[in-house]
C-alpha cells in the first residue's frame, strides 16, 4: 500500500468496485478498501436485467454468463390471498441477450468485481478498515486513516475519496447528511432453503413477491444455483421486531400468514439460521463535496422489493468513475463536478422509488392495475427491468395514482 493515490475508493460492494476499475482503467493510481475478508457474504442476490450495461462496460457480461449462476428471465406477484399474477417475461419486452440477468451469489458475485479492478490496476486490500476520511481546514477531502488487519494505523493522501461503504455511510455519517424517510423504515428477516418450489420453464429463476394475508409484510423468493432460495420477510421495522419474541417466531408466524408460499416450502429444508437487517429508507442531502463523492448506499437506499440495489450500485460506480477521471483530467474536484451525474440518476431512481411506494399501498394491486391499464404493461416492464433513465419511464404514474384512489373510495364506501 502506497502512502498516495490518486482516487481511494472505500469499500468493495458493486458500487465500490465498479468505481475502482473504471479510475483504474483510465490509468489513475487507484485504492480499493475492503473492511471484510473477501469474499465476504452479503444479502441481495436478485439482479435487474440493466445491469448487463455496467457489467459490459466492465468487461464482465462473458464472465458472469460463466459462472454457473440460476438465470433470471421474469418476476412474479402473488396477492395476499395467494393469487399468482402472470409472470413479467423480460424477453417479451425486449428479446435481445440485456434481457435476461442472474440471481447471484453475491460472495462470489463482488469477488469478481474486486478481481476485476485489480485486473485494472487497482490496488485492492481486504481486512482494512478506513477508521477516517481526513479532510483539510476548507472542508476538501485529503486522505483517509486506514488500520490493517494487524491493527497498524496508518494515513493515505489522495485527491478524491469514493465512499462506497453501505449502510454505514461513512462520509455522510461524520457531516450528518443522511435523510431518513419516515414511510420506509423497514426491517428483515432472512434465510435460505434447499429444494423449494420454483417456477416452470423459463419461468423457474424468477424473483417472486408475496403478500401475507395482513399485507403488513411480504416475503421475497429468489431461486439461486445449487437448489437453494433465498427467502425473505420484509415488513415495519416496529411491526416485525418489536414486542413479538425472536426471529425464529417472527419469521414462523409470518410464513404461516403467507398462502402463496407455504406450498413452495413443503418438501423444502431450510440450511442454517436466519439473518436479520433494518433497512432504513434514505437520501443524503449532499452527495459530493471538494474531494469526495458518495455511491452505493452511501449515497441513498430505497427498498428491497423491486431488486434495485445492485444495478443501481453499479450504475453508480460507473457514473462516479468517469467524473473523477474527467474532473482530474480537467483539475476540477469540485463537488458539482463529482456529482454531476447525481441529479439525472436522482430523476430515473425516482420511478423506482414510485413504485415502492405505491407497492406499500394497501389499496394497490400490480394485477388490477394492468386490467385497468393493460396500454402500461411495457412501462412496468421497463421499470421492473431498471430501464428508467428516459422521460418515458415515469408515464404509467398519473394513472396508478387514479387507480389507488378509486380502491381507496371503494373500500371506503
Amino acid at each position: 500500500m502506497k502512502s498516495a493515490y490518486d482516487c481511494v475508493v472505500i469499500g468493495a460492494g458493486p458500487a465500490g468496485g465498479s468505481a475502482a476499475s473504471i479510475t483504474a482503467e483510465a490509468g489513475l493510481e487507484t485504492l480499493l478498501i475492503e473492511r471484510e475478508r473477501v469474499p465476504r457474504f452479503h444479502v441481495g442476490e436478485s439482479l435487474m436485467p440493466e445491469t448487463f450495461w455496467p457489467l459490459q462496460r466492465l468487461g464482465l457480461n462473458d464472465r458472469v454468463r460463466g459462472a454457473g449462476w440460476q438465470v433470471k428471465k421474469s418476476v412474479q406477484f402473488v396477492t395476499h390471498r395467494g393469487t399468482e399474477s402472470a409472470p413479467f417475461f423480460f424477453r417479451q419486452h425486449d428479446d435481445r441477450d440485456c434481457s435476461d440477468t442472474w440471481q447471484v451469489e453475491r460472495s462470489e458475485f463482488d469477488k469478481m468485481l474486486f478481481d476485476r479492478a485489480a485486473e485494472l490496476g487497482a490496488d485492492c486490500y481486504d481486512e482494512t478498515r478506513v477508521t477516517d476520511v481526513r479532510f483539510d481546514g476548507n472542508g476538501k477531502a485529503v486522505g483517509v486513516v486506514v488500520k490493517d488487519h494487524h491493527g497498524q494505523s496508518r494515513e493515505i493522501d489522495c485527491k478524491v475519496v469514493i465512499d462506497a461503504t453501505g449502510q454505514q455511510s461513512l462520509i455522510a455519517n461524520k457531516l450528518g447528511l443522511k435523510e431518513v424517510n419516515p414511510d420506509l423504515k423497514k426491517a428483515a428477516i432472512w434465510g435460505y432453503y434447499r429444494d423449494a418450489v420454483r417456477g416452470d420453464g423459463d419461468n423457474a429463476g424468477a424473483t417472486i413477491i408475496l403478500q401475507t394475508e395482513s399485507q403488513q409484510s411480504w416475503f421475497w423468493f429468489i431461486p439461486l444455483s445449487r437448489g437453494i432460495t433465498s427467502i425473505g420477510c420484509v415488513g415495519d421495522n416496529d411491526y416485525l421486531l418489536k414486542g413479538r419474541g425472536t426471529p425464529e417466531q417472527i419469521y414462523a408466524e409470518e410464513l404461516d400468514r403467507c398462502p402463496g408460499l407455504k406450498s413452495r416450502l413443503e418438501s423444502a429444508t431450510r440450511l442454517g439460521g436466519l439473518k436479520t437487517a433494518k433497512e432504513f429508507s434514505y437520501m443524503t442531502k449532499q452527495h459530493a463535496g471538494e474531494g469526495w463523492v458518495l455511491i452505493g448506499d452511501a449515497f441513498g437506499f430505497i427498498d428491497p422489493v423491486y431488486s434495485s440495489g445492485v444495478y443501481f450500485a453499479l450504475e453508480m460506480g460507473v457514473r462516479a468513475g468517469d467524473s473523477v477521471v474527467q474532473g482530474l483530467r480537467e483539475n476540477n474536484l469540485s463537488g458539482e463536478k463529482l456529482a454531476e451525474w447525481a441529479e439525472d440518476f436522482k430523476e430515473g431512481a425516482m420511478w423506482v422509488r414510485k413504485l415502492v411506494h405505491a407497492f406499500y399501498t394497501k389499496e394497490f394491486s400490480i394485477g388490477r392495475f394492468m386490467k385497468e391499464h393493460p396500454e402500461h404493461r411495457g412501462t412496468l416492464t421497463d421499470v421492473l427491468i431498471g430501464r428508467v433513465f428516459n422521460e418515458a419511464a415515469g408515464r404509467m404514474f398519473d394513472d396508478m395514482e387514479k387507480s389507488i384512489e378509486k380502491a381507496k373510495t371503494m373500500m371506503a364506501s
